[in-house]
């Protein structure tokens, strides 16, 4: 993917949409690998396949599941594409936060956004991947960050 497109499926937050379990082209594969009690649990609250698809948050018109995205609005306000490129960066909206931090990448936000501005997009697109990795599964190392066991 060249820069555009990278960043059409990029959201303004950071967050790396083509690599969400909701993306459009991982959806089925993350539902088909869900346990039958979490899938219900995902049902019970309405939340089929179809209503969770999504096209990244800048295709999908800038909604989450649960509503209009504040990121969103607050970026389009101060006109910026990105939220590292707005006077206020970072902000509370950026903030990490413990809960949820071992299901949702949210807590990647800032780290992801510096990589975009210093690294360009396309150079941290190549690394998402890794950087995601060692988030969901590295053990952290005082002094060393998360570190994948086999990367020791």
């Amino acid at each position: 993917m060249n820069a555009q497109e990278l960043t059409a499926l990029t959201a303004i937050c950071g967050i790396d949409c083509f690599n969400c379990e909701f993306f459009h082209t991982n959806i089925d594969g993350f539902f088909a690998k869900m346990p039958p009690e979490r899938r219900a649990t995902f049902e019970a609250r309405g939340m089929t396949i179809e209503k969770l698809r999504c096209q990244g948050c800048r295709v999908s018109g800038c909604t989450t599941i649960e509503g209009k995205c504040e990121t969103v609005g607050c970026a389009k306000e101060h006109k910026v594409e990105f939220c590292y490129e707005c006077q206020d960066f970072p902000c509370r909206r950026l903030q990490p936060l413990a809960e949820g931090a071992e299901r949702f990448p949210h807590n990647l936000k800032v780290y992801n956004l510096t990589a975009i501005k210093n690294r360009g997009i396309e150079a941290w697109a190549a690394e998402v991947g890794l950087i995601r990795k060692r988030y969901f599964r590295g053990k952290f190392k005082i002094g060393a960050g998360p570190q994948l066991a086999e990367e020791k």
